[in-house]
């Protein structure tokens, strides 16, 4: 039996989103005992170009909820920014695990050649559902899934790779 979009792509989501709750939750844990507002943590960077944690949790929330629904062909749900607080960003993850939970496999049928296009680097580019999960969405979720868990061990969290990949 050959994988579908479906199989491939939820519970990768919901796995990674799992985790990430998961080193946020040590993280919460570890500036507690430290003394430390974790409101620090939400506003650090690795770089002062790049996005702060608060905004690498939203854009990761952001693709795992548009990968689905561009795939199924239905309407991306649109969810404003407005997190500040380490519990706005758990009901933003819930909120997603939810989403991805309602999915059935038989909506993504015919998904993997369906035809999407999607506005990158300010153009129009169209790819096949297979090319935009495999190449658009998984990169670019991992990438701020990636660079949370970064910005957090690059402040002193001691979480490692097995949080990463939801092993502990």
């Amino acid at each position: 039996m050959a994988l579908s979009l479906y199989d491939i792509a939820i519970p990768t989501f919901q796995k990674q989103l799992s985790a990430l709750e998961a080193f946020l939750d040590k993280a919460a844990q570890q500036a507690a005992a430290k003394k430390i507002d974790f409101a620090v943590y939400l506003g650090s960077r690795l770089y002062p170009d790049m996005f702060n944690l608060t905004r690498q949790v939203q854009l990761a929330t952001d693709f795992a909820k548009a990968a689905p629904a561009r795939l199924t062909g239905t309407e991306v749900p649109g969810f404003p920014d407005v997190e500040t607080t380490l519990p706005e960003l758990k009901a933003r993850i819930a909120k997603i695990q939810a989403l991805l939970a309602a999915y059935k496999p038989g909506q993504f049928e015919g998904a993997d050649t369906r035809e999407l296009t999607i506005k990158t680097g300010g153009q129009d580019v169209t790819m096949t559902g297979r090319e935009y999960l495999l190449h658009v969405a998984f990169p670019n979720f991992y990438f701020h899934c990636t660079t949370a868990y970064d910005i957090l061990r690059h402040n002193g969290i001691e979480i490692g790779k097995r949080d990463f990949v939801g092993r502990t």
